[in-house]
C-alpha cells in the first residue's frame, strides 16, 4: 500500500508510543474504497433487484449522507473515550454491516445496511487524521499525513477495479464479503493498538456553538455552499459513470468498466505530483477554475460517448479536475477560523458528503427525464459556473495563512 522506501519508518513506528500508520492506512483504504465500489456495477445491481438505475443509486446516497452527518459527532466522542477505541468499534460494526450486504433480499434492506455502514465508516478517516495530529510532532506530521492520504487515494483508485473484477468473477455480492472480511482484520488490529497504546480520556462537552459561529461567517457560507455544490456535481456524476458506460456498451464486462473508472484516481495522483507547480502558476482562484474546466471536459466527453476508449480520457480529466478544485476549497476551509480548525474541517466534510448524498438523486431525476447526455451537460454548466465564481471570489478575498 505504501512505498517500499518507507518500510523502515513503519518498523520504527511499532516501537513508538502510538499506533501504526500502516494499520490506520489499511482502515482508511477499506472505507475509502467501499464508498465507491458500487459505481461500476450500479446497472447490474439495478437489474438484479428489478429497479431503475436512479432507484439503485439511493444506495450511494444512503451511504454518503450519514457519513457526512456523523463528522459532527465522532471528534468529540473520540476526545472523550479515545480515538482508537471509537475507530475499532466503528470499524467492526462496519465490517459486520458490509458483510451482511452480500445477503440482502431486496433493495430496501440494502439501502438500510448501506446507511448503517456509512454511519460506522465516518469514524475512521477524521479520527485517524486527528490521532496523527495528536501523536506526531509538527516537523514529521506532513510526511505522516501524506502517507496516510496515499491510502485514501489508493482506495479511490482500486475501488472501481475491485468492484468490477469481483463482479465478473463471483457476482457483486462477493465484493461485500471481501470488504467485510478485510475490515474485520483491520478492526482487530485497531483493538490491539488501542490496548497497547491507551489514550487519556478528556472531558470535552459537545457544543453546537462553534458550528453556528462558522456558519455565521460570510467566508464560511461561501466555502460550505461551494463544497456542497461540488459534491452534488462530482459525485452525482460519478455514481452514474459506470452505468452510462454499460448502457452505451452493453457487452463490456464489469472488470473493464472498473479499470476505466480507476482513471479517476489516476487523475488524482497526477494532480498530487503537479500541485506545487500548478498553484505557483495559476494561483488559488486559477486552479479552482482550471479544475472546473477539466471536470466539465470530462462531462462533455461522457455525454457524447461514441467509442469506449473516450471514457478513459473523460474520466481521467474528471478526476484531475476534481482534485484540483477540491484542494483549493479544502485549503480555504482550514483557514476559516484557526482556533476552530478541526470544527471547520468537520463542517466542511459534512457539507461535502451531504452534497454527495443529494447529487446522485438529482442526476438520476434528470437522467430519467431527459437521458444521460442531458444530465452530464447540466452538471457541466453548473461546475463551470461554480469554478468561475470561485476564481473571482478567491482573487477578491486574499487568503492570509494562519499562524500555528
Amino acid at each position: 500500500m505504501f512505498r517500499i522506501v518507507g518500510a523502515s519508518v513503519y518498523i520504527k513506528d511499532m516501537t513508538r508510543n502510538r499506533a501504526s500508520l500502516l494499520i490506520l492506512g489499511l482502515a482508511a483504504f477499506l472505507v475509502s474504497a467501499d464508498a465507491r465500489v458500487i459505481d461500476p456495477v450500479l446497472k447490474i445491481i439495478a437489474l438484479d433487484f428489478g429497479v431503475g438505475e436512479e432507484m439503485a443509486a439511493w444506495t450511494i446516497s444512503a451511504y454518503a449522507f450519514p457519513y457526512g452527518l456523523c463528522q459532527w459527532f465522532y471528534g468529540p466522542l473520540g476526545d472523550r473515550i479515545g480515538k482508537l477505541k471509537v475507530m475499532s468499534v466503528a470499524l467492526m460494526a462496519f465490517a459486520i454491516g458490509t458483510a451482511a450486504c452480500a445477503f440482502v433480499p431486496n433493495l430496501a434492506v440494502f439501502i438500510a445496511l448501506r446507511f448503517i455502514t456509512g454511519v460506522c465508516a465516518a469514524a475512521v478517516i477524521p479520527l485517524s487524521l486527528s490521532y496523527i495530529g495528536d501523536k506526531i510532532a509538527y516537523e514529521g506530521r506532513q510526511v505522516a499525513l501524506a502517507r496516510f492520504m496515499m491510502a485514501l487515494m489508493l482506495g479511490q483508485i482500486f475501488s472501481s477495479s475491485l468492484g468490477g473484477i469481483l463482479q465478473d468473477l463471483f457476482g457483486w455480492r462477493a465484493t461485500f464479503l471481501v470488504f467485510g472480511g478485510g475490515a474485520v482484520l483491520a478492526a482487530g488490529a485497531l483493538v490491539y493498538e488501542s490496548i497497547k497504546f491507551p489514550e487519556e480520556a478528556k472531558d470535552k462537552p459537545f457544543s453546537f456553538k462553534p458550528f453556528a459561529d462558522l456558519f455565521a461567517m460570510p467566508a464560511g457560507q461561501a466555502i460550505f455552499a461551494a463544497v456542497f455544490i461540488e459534491g452534488c456535481v462530482v459525485f452525482g456524476t460519478m455514481a452514474y459513470l459506470g452505468a452510462a458506460i454499460k448502457t452505451g456498451f452493453p457487452l463490456m464486462k464489469s472488470t473493464q468498466i472498473g479499470l476505466i473508472m480507476a482513471m479517476y484516481g489516476v487523475g488524482g495522483l497526477v494532480y498530487s505530483s503537479a500541485v506545487r507547480k500548478l498553484v505557483t502558476r495559476l494561483g488559488e482562484g486559477g486552479i479552482a477554475q482550471f479544475g472546473s474546466l477539466l471536470i466539465s471536459a470530462g462531462c462533455i466527453v461522457m455525454s457524447q460517448l461514441g467509442q469506449w476508449w473516450m471514457a478513459i480520457g473523460g474520466i481521467f480529466c474528471f478526476g484531475l479536475g476534481y482534485f484540483a478544485m477540491h484542494g483549493s476549497l479544502q485549503t480555504r476551509a482550514t483557514e476559516l477560523k484557526p482556533e476552530l480548525r478541526a470544527t471547520a474541517v468537520s463542517l466542511f466534510a459534512f457539507m461535502f458528503f451531504v452534497g454527495q448524498a443529494v447529487g446522485p438523486i438529482i442526476f438520476g431525476q434528470i437522467k430519467a427525464a431527459s437521458g444521460y447526455s442531458a444530465a452530464f451537460l447540466v452538471n457541466c454548466v453548473v461546475i463551470v459556473a461554480l469554478g468561475t465564481v470561485l476564481n473571482v471570489y478567491f482573487k477578491k478575498t486574499r487568503r492570509v495563512p494562519a499562524k500555528g
